[in-house]
């Protein structure tokens, strides 16, 4: 007798652990090599089928058994995904090696609680139907648990499945219900493929799955938002300061002198765009070089936006700013801190530990979340968001439909030559696609890029290199369906999907 696909979940397994251990490894190497399919890689064919072995494998487990797979799918894709994080512990914190490794290491072990509780909640009810589990449990569970490690404890929706599909057939999806719901659409295809495997293959199936696919592909040649005839000259500046020689005193000077040298052939543009914090100071401290700054573009008829730390002189209070000079002065505050790069969490239980291990936590105070995250330039709009904040969808697209424009500046110094500078580009890319307007993203270190609105980049400066990139970009007003929704669709579907096939379905009788 052939050996059945799916196993026959209304029995007792006679073991807990039987072939738990080659199913452990192979859910551990199939969560490091779904790493590959992000920036820098791009493999993105790899999800499909590592997703396919996950939820196979998971199609067999009990609860116990879901939750080791699961954990062990996670601790594969985020020790691989974001090892870089040690480099930035390391070298610009005064952690030693070894305690930046298990720093890592706990961040990691805290990111594969979410694909572990997507597997425990799947193998909680005994279901008669693998259409039901491959089709609908599953992409909504690791939806929700996408979703829900986006906002919880400050949220890290860093290696967000849907990513992968930036620049694939699937990225169309993305306008309409956003990168989780990009990630719904892999998950479902890829159950569609373990079921196109086992004993429910059919050319129905098969059918619905090319057409899914097929619509993706269509809806990224959709234009949701218009470009009218206006269009401004952009100049994007990329200082390239290390990092360890950012601070220093010394090279204060050098650094403000050489994006003043990179920026001259530029003035004259409608847009100038330096890095978050290219002015290595306060803006209290650079007073008068910042008037300089802005009695220059204005004779030039620029606007510069330009990256800095400011402080509060009322409350004492720092922020981490962007400022418009050569129109109206403006300043942005970055709202969105990252955790323990910024600002400490918990303070109230991890200042005592953190102290006596000696690890600085810088002390920035997030800016006022009721004001909208918009520069007027008199006559176009911008959407702001400083580095992290790109990561974030639902708030770069509080500046939508407003913004004609939208605008990062980030940093990636801190992880060196690592996958870190692309996976950031590639979530920027993904926030184009979903607001359908350009992005302009200037970066310290690079990768400075000029994203178009379906995603792609059209001009990007090389890593480590002082550089900048030009060129005309369309402002476009209107707004995609994911803007005007956000991510309430598809997490209300999954909600509802997950909720109906659980209730409907009968607790198992096998004991754990």
């Amino acid at each position: 007798m052939k050996k059945r696909l799916f196993h026959n979940l209304e029995s007792r397994p006679s073991k807990v652990y039987t072939g738990s251990v080659p199913k452990g490894l192979l859910c551990l190497s199939t969560g490091g090599a779904t790493a590959f399919a992000f920036a820098p890689y791009e493999l993105s064919v790899i999800p499909f089928i590592t997703l396919a072995v996950l939820f196979h494998t998971w199609r067999g487990n009990n609860r116990k058994q879901a939750f080791i797979n699961g954990y062990l799918f996670g601790l594969g894709l985020f020790g691989v995904g974001v090892s870089w994080l040690h480099i930035s512990i390391n070298l610009f914190s005064g952690i030693n090696l070894a305690g930046a490794y298990l720093l890592t290491l706990l961040l990691v072990a805290y990111l594969s609680l979410f694909p572990a509780l997507t597997g425990f909640l799947g193998a909680s009810r005994s279901l008669r139907s693998d259409y039901a589990f491959f089709l609908a449990l599953m992409p909504s569970l690791w939806t929700l648990g996408e979703w829900l490690r986006s906002f919880l404890f400050t949220g890290f929706p860093w290696l967000t499945l849907g990513y992968t599909q930036t620049t694939a057939m699937l990225s169309g999806y993305a306008s309409l219900i956003g990168v989780f719901g990009v990630s719904f659409i892999l998950a479902f295809l890829a159950g569609g493929c373990v079921l196109l495997t086992g004993k429910n293959r059919g050319i129905s199936l098969a059918v619905i799955l090319l057409l899914v696919l097929a619509a993706g592909w269509q809806l990224r040649h959709y234009q949701w938002t218009d470009s009218g005839n206006k269009e401004i000259d952009v100049a994007l500046v990329q200082g390239a300061i290390p990092q360890e020689l950012k601070w220093l005193p010394e090279y204060k000077n050098t650094s403000l002198e050489r994006y003043l040298e990179i920026t001259e052939p530029f003035w004259g543009h409608d847009l100038i765009i330096w890095p978050e914090t290219a002015i290595p100071g306060y803006l209290h401290e650079f007073r008068e070089y910042i008037e300089k700054l802005d009695s220059t573009a204005t004779h030039n008829g620029s606007i510069l936006l330009a990256g800095l730390p400011t402080k509060n002189p009322d409350s004492g209070d720092y922020f981490n700013s962007l400022v418009l000079l050569g129109g109206k002065q403006q300043i942005y505050n970055k709202r969105h801190l990252v955790p323990f790069g910024e600002y400490m969490p918990l303070k109230w239980l991890l200042e005592r530990p953190l102290a006596v291990l000696q690890i600085p936590i810088a002390n920035f105070t997030p800016g006022a979340a009721d004001v909208p995250p918009l520069f007027d330039a008199g006559g176009y709009s911008m959407g702001l968001s400083i580095c992290y904040e790109a990561i974030f969808g639902a708030e770069v697209s509080k500046a939508l439909p407003d913004a004609d424009v939208l605008v990062n500046v980030s940093n990636d110094a801190w992880f060196g030559d690592s996958a870190s500078p692309h996976q950031h580009l590639q979530m920027a890319q993904m926030r184009a696609i979903e607001a359908g307007r350009y992005l302009l993203r200037a970066t310290n270190t690079g990768i400075s890029a000029i994203i178009d609105e379906k995603g792609n980049i059209i001009g990007k400066t090389k890593q480590f290199e002082a550089d900048a990139v030009a060129t005309k970009v369309p402002l476009f007003t209107g707004s995609t369906v994911y803007v005007l929704f956000g991510d309430k669709p598809i997490v209300i579907l999954s909600l509802i999907l997950s909720l109906l096939v659980l209730l409907l379905s009968k607790r198992k009788k096998t004991r754990i």
